[in-house]
């Protein structure tokens, strides 16, 4: 299935770019890409989300063909154009998936926004992404140094990092074509503001009933960071994958849709008990 893009200029001040499907009355559900990554990073995901659901996959600030301002990349502008997007789409509330780091922008607006936040889905998040020794060697030998354009080895390398598993090829190449539109002024600043995210010490004030998924083969973020996200995000629930990888979405596509589906299912049981 092809999907058609939409532009959407919101009230931030940026023009974010997504794709939807579902029936306009379905229960809403976003999904957020994590660094570096667009829409593009759940599209294995799409064709096996129910049209029950109303879904939309976004292109976050200075990624894919979005817009780039010169400034504004921490967690908290990445909420607030989420918020601005809710605004603009009028929805009231909605189901917020993240994947990686899209997590940490997930949970920053279900913090803020306690009431517009009806669930949350944290895919191969982290707990925090600084003191990781791995992120910072990254920060230091390669981030912090790169320049326009970006070599395509090195993104191509970042990319298949995150895998446990074997992904179609044709898929990979687009992960990596989008990957290679962000400019090296993004992946600073995005990298610097998720290095500077002190989030981790505000799970307390999270709300909605949160599901955590992680694959049990992802180098990137140990087990002890989803552990403690289900400590300190009161009524979560975590579900490991055996074999799986960081980027789980790609390599587990249906797994992760099936799951997504029972979750929203339950939460939407729980406020239209009669239904």
């Amino acid at each position: 299935m092809k999907h058609r893009v939409i532009d959407v200029e919101l009230s931030t001040k940026v023009r974010l770019q997504y794709v939807e499907q579902g029936s306009s009355s379905g229960y809403p559900l976003i999904l957020l890409h994590g660094y570096a990554d667009s829409w593009h990073t759940f599209e294995p995901v799409l064709p096996y989300l129910p049209k029950s659901i109303r879904v939309f996959a976004l292109t976050q600030r200075g990624h894919g063909d979005a817009s780039r301002p010169t400034v504004g990349y921490a967690p908290h502008d990445f909420a607030m154009d989420l918020v601005a997007f809710v605004d603009a789409l009028h929805l009231e509330t909605a189901v917020i998936a993240g994947g990686s780091s899209g997590g940490i922008v997930a949970r920053r607006f279900a913090m803020d926004h306690p009431r517009r936040a009806e669930g949350l889905v944290l895919i191969g998040s982290p707990l925090t992404l600084g003191g990781k020794p791995g992120v910072l060697e990254l920060w230091k030998s390669t981030i912090s140094r790169l320049k326009d354009p970006i070599d395509p080895d090195l993104v191509r390398t970042f990319t298949e990092s995150q895998l446990a598993r074997k992904v179609p090829r044709t898929f990979l190449e687009t992960i990596i074509e989008e990957n290679l539109k962000v400019p090296a002024r993004v992946w600073k600043a995005t990298l610097e503001g998720l290095l500077g995210d002190h989030s981790s010490e505000e799970l307390d004030r999270i709300t909605a009933p949160t599901l955590i998924i992680w694959g049990d083969k992802d180098t990137i973020i140990p087990l002890s960071d989803q552990e403690t996200l289900l400590r300190k995000i009161k009524g979560s629930r975590l579900l490991v994958y055996p074999g799986a990888g960081h980027a789980l979405y790609w390599e587990e596509p249906a797994h992760i849709a099936s799951d997504i589906k029972t979750f929203i299912e339950d939460l939407h049981s729980k406020t239209h008990p009669t239904r």
